[in-house]
């Protein structure tokens, strides 16, 4: 089957190359020359593990190809996907611009019947409105049939999702069209669900709300637990064990960010309110969410009530492991909040610091590994669990100045820091070691006492104590 791409994002890269895998011609188009000169030697844009593989074995199987010409992809395409972005607008709402300029190029373009779908994440209604573009402004006389198939990838593991997945959806409402849609992905040997077209497209909206709800519920339990002196650790597992609830999506954290469940639930709170329904619940986790991000800076200021002229280090940039993708991730908030309040930031992340760099204060200092990044702080924040930081050796954190860390990630055992007298404040978990800073405080606070009493005997007619 040929098949278009296009738009060569994280959502349309990884399909284009996953479609060339499994034995389909595919050309990937995009606006960006340099992009696609990169891409066509193999290159990927993103960081995605096992993608830059795939897309050179497929390039040279001759089975996947690159170009900035809608004219020339779409003149052989039997079906076009769109997987162009759709960015959030001021009110919540998905930006339908770049989907609506791609319609308006199906319709001049193509000159064979053809299917399109939409892998975007787009609003209920959104795919009616493409046929409506394309159908009143085809250039030739050919026949075009509409899918909705909605892409439910998780970055750092998208190519084991694409051939892993638990289902396949298929919008449409011609039985015709979805079984050749079928018989597209059936190498995937992925079980295909098919539905109305507005079922589809609700579909990944309601999946993506659901998990984000999960996330904020049992951060919101964890905040609960700290309180009572209960470990939410053992009580997402305990939960998890219950088979309606599952465990997945059950790990207390600072939050949830990306490119997906951010835009998507407050999307879906606008296309409630579109049809006059107030989605409360929603609208309640999207507030959870931003208290949850802002969390380890409630704890560092617990603790060091005057930022200014604090020296802090900072594990982990992106918003999750394996990705450099920086969109929605707390570090954003953590570090321009940490350095409004006057403090150093040293930040570490082995992936996403050139795209932090963009994004992130001028004054943040950027270095090559853990160690640089902590030492000689008085405190470190973890904000994001990749391997190297979760497999450290936690005795390198006595390079601080005080060996102080908050993880917002949970990476560590409360035994392992607890034997390696760190001072240790993760996510609805006791606190460890704390009482350890509060004796060294009191011993320094005497030993001034013990000093200057000394000079006072010795005629001094003042008694002073060092802060």
């Amino acid at each position: 089957m040929n098949i278009v791409v296009v738009g060569t994002g994280y959502v349309g890269l990884v399909t284009g190359v996953s479609l060339a895998e499994i034995g389909h011609s595919v050309t990937c188009v995009d606006i960006d020359r340099q992009k696609i000169e990169k891409m066509r030697k193999g290159i990927s844009p993103i960081y995605e593990p096992g993608l830059s593989e795939l897309m050179k074995k497929n390039i040279q199987a001759n089975r996947l190809y690159f170009t900035t010409s809608h004219s020339e992809a779409f003149l052989k395409a039997n079906i076009i996907y769109i997987a162009v972005g759709t960015p959030e607008n001021e009110d919540g709402s998905a930006n339908l611009s770049y989907i609506e300029e791609v319609a308006y190029s199906i319709a001049e373009n193509i000159v064979r019947d053809t299917i399109v779908v939409t892998k975007s994440t787009v609003p209920v209604g959104t795919n009616r409105k493409i046929e409506e573009i394309i159908l009143q402004n085809l250039v030739h006389d050919v026949r075009v049939e509409i899918v909705s198939n909605p892409e439910f990838l998780k970055e750092g593991t998208a190519i084991y999702d694409s051939f892993h997945g638990d289902r396949i959806v298929i919008g449409t409402n011609k039985e015709e069209t979805a079984r050749i849609m079928e018989k597209v992905n059936e190498p995937f040997g992925i079980p295909v669900y098919k539905t109305s077209i507005e079922s589809a497209e609700m579909i990944k909206y309601a999946s993506n709300a659901f998990l984000a709800t999960k996330i904020s519920f049992i951060n919101e339990i964890s905040n609960i637990c700290e309180r009572v002196k209960a470990n939410i650790e053992e009580v997402a597992v305990g939960m998890g064990l219950d088979t309606r609830i599952g465990s997945q999506f059950l790990k207390a954290g600072i939050g949830y960010g990306g490119s997906c469940f951010p835009k998507d639930t407050k999307a879906l709170i606008q296309i409630a309110g579109n049809v006059h329904y107030d989605f409360e619940l929603l609208k309640g986790v999207v507030n959870v969410n931003k208290k949850q991000q802002v969390l380890l800076m409630s704890k560092l200021k617990h603790i060091y009530p005057n930022l200014n002229g604090l020296r802090v280090g900072v594990l982990g940039l992106a918003f999750k492991p394996n990705t450099d993708d920086m969109r929605e991730a707390p570090s954003l908030l953590v570090i321009k909040d940490l350095i409004a309040n006057g403090a150093e930031v040293l930040a570490y992340d082995p992936i996403a610091i050139e795209n932090a760099k963009r994004l992130l204060p001028p004054q943040v200092i950027y270095v090559d590994s853990v160690l640089e990044a902590i030492e000689s702080c008085d405190a470190t924040l973890l904000l994001t669990e990749w391997d190297e930081i979760r497999q450290m050796d936690v005795s390198l954190f006595h390079k601080m100045k005080k060996p102080i860390v908050i993880d917002g990630r949970n990476c560590f055992s409360l035994e392992i820091m607890k034997e390696n007298d760190i001072e240790y404040h993760s996510i609805g978990r006791p606190s460890i070691n704390e009482n350890v800073r509060e004796t060294l405080i009191m011993l320094q606070s005497d030993s001034a006492i013990l000093v200057d009493e000394e000079k006072a005997g010795e005629g001094s007619c003042q008694l002073k104590v060092k802060q």
